[in-house]
């Protein structure tokens, strides 16, 4: 019997996007295989978290891709952003709590262009006089993905409806990101 091998990381990804400590074996059990059969397809865990890393990193840069980030005014491009990576919050809340991705010289370039483009957007939106100039695009970013994370953790465990995840995300970071007219 052939193991489909991107049903295995999606089944992989929901049950680490829930706990984070899940063992191989529940890994296993999860996608319907043998725990053998898992160890076939990923060496170990840090192996499956690779995989899970470059598929995370797939789906993100689909969404930006989505989003259009280079159309329109800035404050909605981060709304058609949020929007877009909104499906795959859950396993960037996982990937980005995983110390090993982000240590040593063996970081996914991935992530440096995911940052490089948020950041060109934040920038942009500072140049154009839409975001505030004594907050970094770095910043901004961080800021972004780091309420991205949290907002899928708080509608998983129930304490946020799912329905709210992009207005409460959008406000939050719109509210403190956007430039104050001065009267």
């Amino acid at each position: 019997m052939a193991v489909d091998r991107n049903q295995v990381l999606r089944s992989a990804a929901a049950l680490l996007s829930r706990k984070a400590t899940a063992t191989m074996d529940e890994v296993a059990r999860a996608a319907g295989i043998g725990r053998a059969t898992l160890h076939r397809q990923f060496a170990g865990r840090d192996a499956l978290v690779r995989a899970l890393e470059a598929l995370g990193l797939e789906e993100l840069e689909q969404a930006h891709d989505r989003a259009r980030l280079d159309e329109g005014p800035e404050d909605e491009a981060v709304r058609r952003l949020i929007a877009e990576v909104e499906p795959v919050a859950p396993l960037l809340s996982f990937l980005v709590t995983e110390n090993q991705l982000f240590e040593g010289d063996e970081q996914n370039e991935g992530w440096a262009r995911l940052d490089a483009r948020i950041m060109a957007l934040f920038r942009r939106g500072q140049e154009n006089g839409v975001f505030r100039i004594d907050l970094t695009p770095a910043w901004l970013s961080e800021a972004f993905y780091g309420l991205i994370g949290s907002g899928a953790w708080a509608v998983h465990d129930g304490r946020v409806a799912a329905k709210d995840f992009q207005y409460m995300i959008a406000e939050l970071l719109l509210g403190g990101a956007r430039r104050s007219v001065e009267k």
